[in-house]
Protein backbone atom coordinates (compact mmCIF):
# COMPACT_ATOMS: atom_id res chain seq x y z
CA UNK A 1 0.00 0.00 0.00
CA UNK A 2 1.10 3.54 -0.58
CA UNK A 3 2.29 5.89 2.14
CA UNK A 4 -0.90 7.91 1.72
CA UNK A 5 -2.93 4.76 2.28
CA UNK A 6 -1.03 3.98 5.47
CA UNK A 7 -1.91 7.46 6.73
CA UNK A 8 -5.57 7.48 5.75
CA UNK A 9 -6.79 3.87 5.87
CA UNK A 10 -7.03 1.45 8.82
CA UNK A 11 -7.38 -2.32 8.41
CA UNK A 12 -8.51 -3.62 11.80
CA UNK A 13 -9.22 -7.09 10.40
CA UNK A 14 -7.09 -7.66 7.28
CA UNK A 15 -8.88 -9.94 4.85
CA UNK A 16 -6.70 -10.48 1.79
CA UNK A 17 -9.16 -12.99 0.33
CA UNK A 18 -12.25 -10.82 0.79
CA UNK A 19 -14.44 -10.51 -2.29
CA UNK A 20 -14.95 -6.76 -1.80
CA UNK A 21 -13.44 -3.82 0.10
CA UNK A 22 -15.59 -1.34 2.02
CA UNK A 23 -14.20 2.14 2.76
CA UNK A 24 -15.95 3.58 5.83
CA UNK A 25 -16.16 7.31 6.58
CA UNK A 26 -16.69 8.66 10.14
CA UNK A 27 -19.17 11.28 11.34
CA UNK A 28 -18.15 14.79 12.41
CA UNK A 29 -15.68 14.47 15.27
CA UNK A 30 -15.46 10.72 14.71
CA UNK A 31 -12.48 8.53 13.94
CA UNK A 32 -11.63 5.33 12.11
CA UNK A 33 -11.93 3.26 15.29
CA UNK A 34 -15.69 3.82 15.25
CA UNK A 35 -15.84 1.18 12.52
CA UNK A 36 -13.93 -1.50 14.45
CA UNK A 37 -17.14 -3.37 15.28
CA UNK A 38 -18.42 -3.30 11.73
CA UNK A 39 -15.04 -4.47 10.48
CA UNK A 40 -15.04 -7.45 12.86
CA UNK A 41 -18.53 -8.51 11.80
CA UNK A 42 -17.92 -8.22 8.06
CA UNK A 43 -14.54 -9.97 7.95
CA UNK A 44 -13.36 -12.12 6.26
CA UNK A 45 -15.91 -11.82 3.43
CA UNK A 46 -15.58 -8.02 3.32
CA UNK A 47 -12.41 -6.09 4.16
CA UNK A 48 -13.16 -2.78 5.85
CA UNK A 49 -10.86 0.17 5.16
CA UNK A 50 -11.72 2.62 7.94
CA UNK A 51 -10.83 6.17 6.93
CA UNK A 52 -8.85 8.25 9.43
CA UNK A 53 -9.31 11.98 8.93
CA UNK A 54 -6.52 14.37 9.98
CA UNK A 55 -6.70 15.88 13.47
CA UNK A 56 -7.68 12.83 15.55
CA UNK A 57 -6.07 9.90 17.33
CA UNK A 58 -2.71 9.09 15.71
CA UNK A 59 -3.19 12.09 13.35
CA UNK A 60 -3.99 14.53 16.15
CA UNK A 61 -1.05 16.81 15.35
CA UNK A 62 -2.40 17.47 11.85
CA UNK A 63 -4.86 20.23 11.08
CA UNK A 64 -8.39 19.03 10.25
CA UNK A 65 -9.52 19.47 6.67
CA UNK A 66 -12.30 22.05 6.66
CA UNK A 67 -13.62 21.55 3.12
CA UNK A 68 -15.60 18.44 2.15
CA UNK A 69 -14.46 18.46 -1.49
CA UNK A 70 -10.83 18.75 -0.45
CA UNK A 71 -11.25 15.96 2.09
CA UNK A 72 -12.84 13.71 -0.53
CA UNK A 73 -10.01 14.43 -2.96
CA UNK A 74 -7.38 13.45 -0.41
CA UNK A 75 -9.20 10.21 0.37
CA UNK A 76 -9.35 9.37 -3.34
CA UNK A 77 -5.60 9.94 -3.48
CA UNK A 78 -5.15 7.40 -0.68
CA UNK A 79 -7.47 4.90 -2.37
CA UNK A 80 -5.38 5.20 -5.54
CA UNK A 81 -2.77 3.12 -3.74
CA UNK A 82 -5.19 0.22 -3.23
CA UNK A 83 -5.07 -2.76 -5.60
CA UNK A 84 -7.87 -2.79 -8.18
CA UNK A 85 -8.37 -6.55 -8.10
CA UNK A 86 -11.61 -6.36 -6.07
CA UNK A 87 -14.67 -4.11 -6.09
CA UNK A 88 -14.75 -1.16 -3.71
CA UNK A 89 -17.88 -0.04 -1.85
CA UNK A 90 -18.31 3.08 0.31
CA UNK A 91 -20.11 3.58 3.65
CA UNK A 92 -20.43 6.90 5.47
CA UNK A 93 -22.40 8.07 8.50
CA UNK A 94 -23.57 11.67 8.95
CA UNK A 95 -20.78 13.95 7.64
CA UNK A 96 -19.09 10.76 6.44
CA UNK A 97 -22.05 10.04 4.15
CA UNK A 98 -21.44 13.31 2.32
CA UNK A 99 -17.70 12.63 2.09
CA UNK A 100 -18.42 9.14 0.74
CA UNK A 101 -20.82 10.61 -1.84
CA UNK A 102 -18.18 13.05 -3.07
CA UNK A 103 -15.59 10.26 -3.16
CA UNK A 104 -18.01 8.19 -5.29
CA UNK A 105 -18.37 11.10 -7.71
CA UNK A 106 -14.61 11.56 -7.99
CA UNK A 107 -13.88 7.86 -8.39
CA UNK A 108 -16.40 7.41 -11.15
CA UNK A 109 -16.12 10.60 -13.13
CA UNK A 110 -12.41 11.37 -12.72
CA UNK A 111 -10.92 7.90 -12.24
CA UNK A 112 -13.44 5.86 -14.24
CA UNK A 113 -14.04 3.53 -11.28
CA UNK A 114 -17.66 2.85 -10.35
CA UNK A 115 -18.07 1.77 -6.71
CA UNK A 116 -19.95 -1.44 -6.00
CA UNK A 117 -22.44 0.37 -3.71
CA UNK A 118 -22.65 3.69 -1.89
CA UNK A 119 -24.13 3.41 1.62
CA UNK A 120 -25.23 6.76 3.10
CA UNK A 121 -26.30 6.74 6.73
CA UNK A 122 -27.81 9.41 8.95
CA UNK A 123 -27.53 12.22 6.43
CA UNK A 124 -30.06 14.07 4.34
CA UNK A 125 -29.59 14.33 0.59
CA UNK A 126 -27.28 17.10 -0.69
CA UNK A 127 -30.29 18.91 -2.15
CA UNK A 128 -31.91 19.17 1.29
CA UNK A 129 -30.06 22.10 2.87
CA UNK A 130 -30.85 23.39 6.36
CA UNK A 131 -29.49 26.62 7.86
CA UNK A 132 -26.98 25.44 10.49
CA UNK A 133 -24.23 27.25 12.33
CA UNK A 134 -23.14 24.97 15.16
CA UNK A 135 -19.47 25.46 14.30
CA UNK A 136 -19.75 29.17 15.21
CA UNK A 137 -21.28 28.50 18.64
CA UNK A 138 -19.26 28.70 21.85
CA UNK A 139 -17.99 25.52 23.48
CA UNK A 140 -21.16 25.05 25.54
CA UNK A 141 -23.23 25.40 22.37
CA UNK A 142 -21.26 22.71 20.55
CA UNK A 143 -21.50 20.42 23.58
CA UNK A 144 -25.25 21.00 23.77
CA UNK A 145 -25.60 19.92 20.14
CA UNK A 146 -23.61 16.74 20.75
CA UNK A 147 -25.76 15.94 23.77
CA UNK A 148 -28.91 16.55 21.71
CA UNK A 149 -27.73 13.94 19.23
CA UNK A 150 -26.86 11.47 22.03
CA UNK A 151 -23.42 10.82 20.61
CA UNK A 152 -20.62 9.23 22.63
CA UNK A 153 -18.43 12.28 21.99
CA UNK A 154 -20.67 14.32 24.28
CA UNK A 155 -19.76 12.12 27.24
CA UNK A 156 -16.06 12.18 26.41
CA UNK A 157 -16.06 15.96 26.21
CA UNK A 158 -17.10 16.33 29.84
CA UNK A 159 -13.43 15.72 30.70
CA UNK A 160 -11.62 19.10 30.45
CA UNK A 161 -8.43 17.61 28.96
CA UNK A 162 -10.30 15.59 26.36
CA UNK A 163 -12.49 18.58 25.60
CA UNK A 164 -9.43 20.70 24.81
CA UNK A 165 -8.12 17.95 22.55
CA UNK A 166 -11.30 16.98 20.73
CA UNK A 167 -13.50 20.08 20.59
CA UNK A 168 -11.44 21.89 17.90
CA UNK A 169 -11.78 18.84 15.64
CA UNK A 170 -15.53 18.64 16.22
CA UNK A 171 -15.89 22.35 15.46
CA UNK A 172 -13.79 22.05 12.29
CA UNK A 173 -15.85 19.10 11.05
CA UNK A 174 -19.11 20.90 11.75
CA UNK A 175 -17.82 23.88 9.81
CA UNK A 176 -16.94 21.66 6.86
CA UNK A 177 -20.33 19.96 6.66
CA UNK A 178 -22.37 23.09 7.42
CA UNK A 179 -20.64 25.03 4.63
CA UNK A 180 -20.89 22.16 2.16
CA UNK A 181 -22.88 22.71 -0.99
CA UNK A 182 -22.91 20.20 -3.79
CA UNK A 183 -20.88 21.40 -6.79
CA UNK A 184 -22.33 20.92 -10.29
CA UNK A 185 -21.43 17.70 -12.03
CA UNK A 186 -22.62 14.15 -12.71
CA UNK A 187 -24.16 11.97 -10.05
CA UNK A 188 -22.78 8.54 -9.11
CA UNK A 189 -23.90 5.67 -11.29
CA UNK A 190 -23.56 3.05 -8.57
CA UNK A 191 -26.47 1.71 -6.51
CA UNK A 192 -27.18 3.72 -3.34
CA UNK A 193 -28.46 2.35 -0.03
CA UNK A 194 -29.81 4.97 2.39
CA UNK A 195 -30.02 4.18 6.11
CA UNK A 196 -31.73 6.50 8.58
CA UNK A 197 -33.19 6.56 12.09
CA UNK A 198 -36.89 7.36 12.24
CA UNK A 199 -36.31 9.95 15.00
CA UNK A 200 -33.11 11.56 13.71
CA UNK A 201 -33.25 15.31 14.46
CA UNK A 202 -30.81 16.03 11.63
CA UNK A 203 -32.43 13.95 8.89
CA UNK A 204 -36.09 13.19 8.34
CA UNK A 205 -37.08 10.10 6.41
CA UNK A 206 -38.30 12.39 3.60
CA UNK A 207 -34.92 14.15 3.49
CA UNK A 208 -33.22 10.76 3.36
CA UNK A 209 -35.45 9.55 0.53
CA UNK A 210 -34.34 12.59 -1.48
CA UNK A 211 -31.04 10.77 -2.14
CA UNK A 212 -33.00 9.34 -5.08
CA UNK A 213 -32.37 12.69 -6.78
CA UNK A 214 -28.61 12.12 -6.54
CA UNK A 215 -28.09 8.78 -8.19
CA UNK A 216 -28.31 7.48 -11.72
CA UNK A 217 -29.01 4.02 -10.25
CA UNK A 218 -31.71 2.58 -7.99
CA UNK A 219 -31.86 3.89 -4.40
CA UNK A 220 -32.91 1.62 -1.53
CA UNK A 221 -34.02 3.33 1.73
CA UNK A 222 -33.88 1.44 5.04
CA UNK A 223 -35.47 3.03 8.13
CA UNK A 224 -34.42 1.96 11.64
CA UNK A 225 -35.83 2.87 15.05
CA UNK A 226 -33.77 5.56 16.77
CA UNK A 227 -32.10 8.91 16.43
CA UNK A 228 -28.95 10.19 14.78
CA UNK A 229 -26.78 7.42 16.18
CA UNK A 230 -29.35 4.68 15.59
CA UNK A 231 -26.61 2.37 14.30
CA UNK A 232 -25.07 2.03 17.77
CA UNK A 233 -28.19 0.12 18.85
CA UNK A 234 -28.77 -1.62 15.52
CA UNK A 235 -25.26 -2.49 14.35
CA UNK A 236 -26.12 -6.14 13.69
CA UNK A 237 -29.06 -5.15 11.50
CA UNK A 238 -26.98 -2.57 9.64
CA UNK A 239 -24.22 -5.11 9.04
CA UNK A 240 -26.84 -7.54 7.72
CA UNK A 241 -28.00 -4.93 5.19
CA UNK A 242 -24.42 -4.14 4.15
CA UNK A 243 -23.32 -7.77 3.90
CA UNK A 244 -26.43 -8.72 1.95
CA UNK A 245 -25.93 -5.96 -0.58
CA UNK A 246 -22.21 -6.65 -0.99
CA UNK A 247 -22.93 -10.33 -1.63
CA UNK A 248 -24.58 -9.30 -4.89
CA UNK A 249 -22.50 -9.15 -8.07
CA UNK A 250 -20.62 -5.90 -8.53
CA UNK A 251 -21.58 -3.53 -11.33
CA UNK A 252 -19.09 -2.86 -14.09
CA UNK A 253 -15.95 -1.39 -12.53
CA UNK A 254 -15.34 1.07 -15.36
CA UNK A 255 -17.59 3.54 -17.09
Amino acid sequence: MSGAGDLWLRRYHPAPDARVRLACFPHAGGSASGYHGMSARLAPEVEVLAVQYPGRQDRRREQPVTDIAELAGQVVGALDGEPSDRPLALFGHSMGATVAYEVARLLEHRRGIRPHTLFVSGRRAPSRVRPENVHAADDDGVLAELERLSGTDARLLQDPELRELILPVVRADYGAIERYRRAPGPEPGCPVVVLVGDADPLTTVEEARAWADHSAAPVDVRVFPGGHFYLEDHLEAVVEVVAGRLAAPAPSGRE
